[in-house]
């Protein structure tokens, strides 16, 4: 079975590579691969509908640091955000219609700070980017979310996520939820703060209404699941169908654990900057396959 699944991945690595890698081709026959290349995604995509597509798949995009290291260039990170351009417009044309990406944990933090302060800067520059006019953003319609304790980013950081939310909490298209400065940990924690708050005030608007002569009905003191899940940061997007972490790892590293009980993890080995629509089409074949069974888990414990 592994042997029949491993040739069917080389086939898929063999026409992607040939279609996909025009390194070396420029000008007209540039533009005319490009068209070629459109068609045949095309094509793939709607032989992949047939099966179950994800509607949210979620990134731990590990690697940049050690590709910068292996290919010897200053920073991973830009050409990480050029493959995460790739990848997004892929996962659009595909249909999966809410991506999260993790790009800044809290731990990261404990990094030397000339890093830290690097990668925020380069995190405001592409954050600004993306709300250009020809931006991917602008093409598809993305509402983007980010996720995490914001008063931790420095304020030009802040306040261009800020405006990347105000600018695109109308738009109707696709979602991407940015995880930054952000941990599952600390996200479960303000999700019960949150949910202790409100409690608390029900408590006393309670006692207000039994000293004035009004009872408040139905009224449920203790934190509930769903109060925590109300409070989440991902509280108006679906679980991850899919969780990729890249580079091989096989750690979640403190990323949507309340979220990820029925998702399909995947730890391919392509650094992220590696990670191309071959490995992304891969990963939804597999998903594919491992769909009834997550099906079946997933009633089983409802």
């Amino acid at each position: 079975m592994q042997k029949s699944q491993q040739r069917g991945e080389n086939r898929v690595v063999v026409i992607l590579d040939a279609l996909v890698g025009s390194a070396g081709i420029s000008g007209e026959m540039s533009a005319i691969f490009g068209n070629l290349c459109c068609m045949f995604r095309r094509c793939l995509f709607s032989v992949l509908s047939v099966g179950p597509i994800p509607n949210h798949i979620a990134f731990i995009m590990d690697g940049n640091r050690r590709y910068a290291k292996r290919t010897q260039i200053s920073t991973g990170h830009r050409v990480g955000f050029s493959a995460l351009i790739s990848v997004l417009r892929y996962c659009y044309e595909i249909g999966v219609k809410y991506v999260t990406i993790y790009a800044f944990s809290i731990d990261n933090f404990k990094r030397k700070p000339e890093e830290v302060q690097s990668t925020m800067d380069l995190m405001q520059e592409k954050i600004d980017e993306l709300l250009e006019e020809h931006s991917i953003v602008n093409k598809y319609g993305i509402r983007m979310n980010f996720w995490g304790n914001l008063n931790l980013l420095n304020d030009a950081v802040r306040l261009s996520v800020e405006k990347a939310m105000r600018n695109t909490s109308n738009n109707t298209g696709p979602v991407l939820s940015v995880c930054v400065a952000y941990t599952s940990t600390n996200e479960i924690t303000h999700a019960i703060e949150k949910s202790c708050c409100q409690k608390t005030e029900m408590m006393k608007r309670r006692a207000n209404g039994f000293e004035n002569g009004f009872v408040e009905k139905n009224t449920q003191t203790m934190v509930t699941v769903v109060d925590l899940e109300m409070h989440l940061f991902s509280n108006d997007c679906p679980d991850p169908d899919i969780i990729i972490r890249t580079s091989g790892e096989t750690r979640l590293s403190n990323f949507l654990l309340w979220q990820s009980s029925f998702s399909h993890l995947q730890n391919p080995a392509p650094l992220w900057p590696e990670f191309s629509l071959r490995h992304l089409v891969w990963a939804i074949l597999s998903y594919q396959r491992a769909y009834p069974y997550l099906q079946n888990r997933s009633k089983k414990m409802l």
